[in-house]
């Protein structure tokens, strides 16, 4: 059996966020290299391999979001991910005020259908 890949991020930065994850007992945190949470089958939180966590959150709240910690929309691999923002290092670190949001947003992807899988199914 190989061994579990350890995550890429910041050992400090992987604290903060596996923090913000176990506030919602809803929520498990996937992904051994590049840890994530998602809902049914929408990723909506990420912690990339330079620390940097990004969130989706939904129209109006997205905006409002940029403006107040001064951020910007996720960008990985180059590409803009129009529904996801970076969450600045301070904001990080502040548990219960970024558990607002995380929380708003696994709340927003449960009032939305769920994603057909695409993985085979067993027989």
């Amino acid at each position: 059996m190989a061994a579990k890949a350890k995550p890429h991020a910041p050992a400090d930065k992987l604290a903060f966020y596996e923090k913000l994850v176990a506030t919602n007992s809803k929520v498990e945190r996937k992904g051994a290299a590049n840890p994530y949470t998602s809902h049914k089958g929408r990723m909506f939180s990420m912690l990339g391999k330079s620390g940097t966590m990004i969130l989706r959150l939904p129209d109006g709240e997205r905006e409002t979001f940029i403006k107040k910690y001064k951020t910007r929309l996720a960008v990985q691999y180059g590409t803009t991910m129009p529904e996801f923002v970076d969450v600045p290092d301070e904001l990080l670190k502040k548990t219960a005020e970024l558990k607002k949001y995380f929380d708003l947003s696994f709340a927003w992807l449960d009032s939305l259908k769920a994603k057909p899988t695409t993985k085979p199914k067993k027989k």
